[in-house]
Protein backbone atom coordinates (compact mmCIF):
# COMPACT_ATOMS: atom_id res chain seq x y z
CA UNK A 1 0.00 0.00 0.00
CA UNK A 2 1.14 3.48 -1.01
CA UNK A 3 2.68 6.07 2.23
CA UNK A 4 -0.14 8.23 2.38
CA UNK A 5 0.53 11.94 3.35
CA UNK A 6 -2.02 14.17 5.08
CA UNK A 7 -1.42 18.40 5.88
CA UNK A 8 -2.33 20.09 8.81
CA UNK A 9 -3.40 23.33 8.00
CA UNK A 10 -2.45 25.51 11.00
CA UNK A 11 -2.12 29.03 8.48
CA UNK A 12 1.94 29.09 9.63
CA UNK A 13 4.14 29.66 6.62
CA UNK A 14 5.50 26.55 6.51
CA UNK A 15 3.50 23.23 6.02
CA UNK A 16 4.38 20.08 8.24
CA UNK A 17 2.63 16.79 6.78
CA UNK A 18 2.16 14.04 9.22
CA UNK A 19 3.11 10.66 7.45
CA UNK A 20 1.18 7.60 7.84
CA UNK A 21 2.67 4.85 6.66
CA UNK A 22 1.85 1.20 6.50
CA UNK A 23 3.79 -1.96 6.12
CA UNK A 24 3.56 -4.12 3.75
CA UNK A 25 3.32 -7.46 4.98
CA UNK A 26 1.60 -9.72 2.33
CA UNK A 27 4.08 -11.74 -0.16
CA UNK A 28 3.07 -11.29 -3.36
CA UNK A 29 2.30 -15.26 -4.63
CA UNK A 30 1.88 -14.72 -8.22
CA UNK A 31 5.65 -14.68 -8.96
CA UNK A 32 6.81 -17.39 -6.85
CA UNK A 33 3.65 -19.47 -8.40
CA UNK A 34 5.23 -18.78 -11.81
CA UNK A 35 8.49 -19.50 -10.96
CA UNK A 36 7.46 -23.03 -9.39
CA UNK A 37 5.58 -24.29 -12.70
CA UNK A 38 8.51 -23.40 -14.83
CA UNK A 39 10.76 -26.01 -12.11
CA UNK A 40 8.19 -28.28 -12.09
CA UNK A 41 8.40 -28.60 -15.82
CA UNK A 42 12.03 -28.03 -16.44
CA UNK A 43 12.27 -31.49 -14.19
CA UNK A 44 9.30 -33.52 -15.18
CA UNK A 45 11.02 -32.83 -19.16
CA UNK A 46 14.97 -33.52 -17.57
CA UNK A 47 14.31 -36.61 -15.27
CA UNK A 48 13.54 -39.16 -17.88
CA UNK A 49 16.83 -38.33 -19.37
CA UNK A 50 18.53 -38.48 -16.16
CA UNK A 51 17.43 -42.56 -16.14
CA UNK A 52 20.07 -44.79 -17.74
CA UNK A 53 21.05 -48.01 -17.05
CA UNK A 54 24.24 -48.92 -15.13
CA UNK A 55 27.22 -50.86 -16.65
CA UNK A 56 27.91 -54.00 -14.47
CA UNK A 57 30.05 -56.75 -14.51
CA UNK A 58 28.39 -59.78 -12.54
CA UNK A 59 30.67 -62.23 -10.94
CA UNK A 60 30.92 -65.82 -11.72
CA UNK A 61 29.21 -68.22 -9.67
CA UNK A 62 31.22 -71.79 -9.70
CA UNK A 63 28.86 -73.36 -7.16
CA UNK A 64 25.66 -71.60 -7.97
CA UNK A 65 22.42 -74.27 -7.94
CA UNK A 66 20.95 -75.07 -11.26
CA UNK A 67 17.54 -73.96 -12.42
CA UNK A 68 15.34 -76.42 -11.53
CA UNK A 69 12.73 -74.85 -13.40
CA UNK A 70 12.91 -76.32 -17.63
CA UNK A 71 12.22 -73.44 -19.58
CA UNK A 72 10.09 -73.64 -22.37
CA UNK A 73 11.63 -72.22 -25.93
CA UNK A 74 9.24 -71.26 -29.28
CA UNK A 75 11.23 -71.30 -32.21
CA UNK A 76 10.07 -69.40 -34.88
CA UNK A 77 12.13 -70.42 -38.16
CA UNK A 78 12.20 -68.76 -41.72
CA UNK A 79 9.53 -71.33 -43.06
CA UNK A 80 7.27 -69.14 -40.91
CA UNK A 81 6.16 -67.28 -43.80
CA UNK A 82 5.09 -70.11 -45.95
CA UNK A 83 3.62 -73.09 -43.94
CA UNK A 84 3.11 -70.76 -40.38
CA UNK A 85 4.65 -73.71 -38.13
CA UNK A 86 6.53 -72.82 -35.01
CA UNK A 87 8.53 -75.10 -32.78
CA UNK A 88 7.60 -75.40 -29.32
CA UNK A 89 10.61 -77.52 -27.53
CA UNK A 90 10.72 -80.03 -29.82
CA UNK A 91 7.17 -80.12 -31.73
CA UNK A 92 5.88 -78.46 -34.70
CA UNK A 93 2.92 -76.71 -34.07
CA UNK A 94 0.41 -74.41 -36.65
CA UNK A 95 0.25 -70.71 -35.79
CA UNK A 96 -3.33 -71.46 -35.47
CA UNK A 97 -3.22 -73.70 -32.86
CA UNK A 98 -0.44 -72.09 -30.63
CA UNK A 99 -3.00 -70.00 -28.37
CA UNK A 100 -4.61 -73.24 -27.04
CA UNK A 101 -1.26 -75.30 -27.39
CA UNK A 102 0.53 -72.66 -24.88
CA UNK A 103 -2.36 -72.66 -22.73
CA UNK A 104 -2.38 -76.76 -21.98
CA UNK A 105 1.52 -75.68 -21.49
CA UNK A 106 1.69 -73.08 -18.88
CA UNK A 107 -1.53 -74.69 -16.97
CA UNK A 108 0.81 -77.10 -16.15
CA UNK A 109 3.77 -74.82 -15.04
CA UNK A 110 4.21 -72.64 -11.55
CA UNK A 111 5.84 -70.01 -14.14
CA UNK A 112 4.31 -68.59 -16.79
CA UNK A 113 7.73 -67.28 -18.86
CA UNK A 114 8.79 -68.27 -22.00
CA UNK A 115 12.02 -67.90 -24.27
CA UNK A 116 11.38 -67.01 -27.37
CA UNK A 117 13.76 -67.73 -30.56
CA UNK A 118 13.70 -65.83 -33.93
CA UNK A 119 15.39 -66.62 -37.00
CA UNK A 120 17.21 -63.36 -38.28
CA UNK A 121 15.16 -63.14 -41.02
CA UNK A 122 11.84 -62.93 -39.46
CA UNK A 123 10.43 -59.48 -39.67
CA UNK A 124 9.30 -57.83 -36.34
CA UNK A 125 5.41 -57.84 -37.69
CA UNK A 126 5.94 -62.11 -37.79
CA UNK A 127 7.42 -62.15 -34.75
CA UNK A 128 4.99 -59.63 -32.60
CA UNK A 129 2.28 -61.61 -34.02
CA UNK A 130 3.51 -64.82 -32.34
CA UNK A 131 4.02 -63.25 -29.09
CA UNK A 132 0.83 -62.11 -28.88
CA UNK A 133 -0.31 -65.64 -29.49
CA UNK A 134 1.73 -66.16 -26.76
CA UNK A 135 0.49 -63.83 -24.13
CA UNK A 136 -3.14 -64.94 -25.59
CA UNK A 137 -2.26 -68.36 -23.83
CA UNK A 138 -1.34 -67.51 -20.47
CA UNK A 139 1.82 -66.07 -21.03
CA UNK A 140 2.96 -63.42 -18.08
CA UNK A 141 6.78 -62.89 -19.60
CA UNK A 142 8.48 -63.43 -22.82
CA UNK A 143 12.22 -63.82 -23.37
CA UNK A 144 13.82 -63.08 -26.17
CA UNK A 145 17.06 -65.06 -27.50
CA UNK A 146 20.09 -63.83 -29.34
CA UNK A 147 23.24 -64.84 -29.73
CA UNK A 148 26.04 -62.22 -28.75
CA UNK A 149 28.72 -61.77 -32.00
CA UNK A 150 31.68 -63.80 -31.26
CA UNK A 151 34.70 -61.63 -30.16
CA UNK A 152 38.28 -62.93 -31.01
Amino acid sequence: MPTVRTTDSHGGGRRRGRRVATSLSEINVIPLVDVMLVMLIVFMVAAPMMQRGLDVNLPEARRADPIEVERLYVTVPLSFRTDGIVQVDDAAVPFDVLQERIGVEMDSRAERNVLLRGDGGITYDELMSVMDKLKEGGVEEVGLVVDFPNEP
